[in-house]
């Protein structure tokens, strides 16, 4: 079974979503159900229908964010050298082209979101920041082509 790395972070992010479901929405959609049995017919009943619909789509959520959180590999690097680029550190880095800077947090594929700065290790430029040190330039393709990059600082 392959294992999916998070960070702390992300890992509490997962479970606290797993735990809101079983434990809030679940009974939230059982009342509904309920509720909408109620009212008669189920054939012609839209309230049951979409009750039965939300059930189905937390219960899968629930079975998806189990699957996950049994497979996460939880990686800390509060403590580590942070010379290299590695899985969980920040990296501050300048376009070299456009002189912009930017900073980017290397996280699994689970976490990625680029408008919070959270970029996967499995991406291109994740992949090509990987083991690199301050000063090094990075040259990676990208959707909207070549992207040159130059890393101005590797913190936690």
């Amino acid at each position: 079974m392959e294992r999916t790395p998070f960070t702390p972070e992300g890992y509490k992010k997962l479970k606290e979503e797993l735990e809101q479901l079983e434990k809030v929405e679940r009974y939230k959609v059982i009342k509904a159900i309920e509720t909408a049995r109620a009212h008669g017919d189920l054939s012609e009943n839209a309230e049951y229908h979409a009750a039965k619909e939300r059930q189905g789509q937390i219960e899968a959520r629930i079975q998806f964010l189990n699957s996950k959180l049994a497979t996460a590999d939880v990686i800390d690097v509060e403590n580590q050298n942070c010379d290299r680029v590695i899985f969980g550190v920040k990296v501050k880095l300048e376009n070299i082209d456009t002189g912009e800077e930017v900073v980017y947090q290397l996280v699994g594929p689970e976490e990625s979101d680029i408008k919070k700065g959270r970029i996967s290790i499995s991406s291109p430029i994740g992949q090509a920041l990987l083991g690199k040190e301050e000063g090094d330039e990075v040259v990676f393709n990208s959707p909207s082509g070549v992207k040159n990059y130059e890393i101005l600082e590797i913190f936690v």
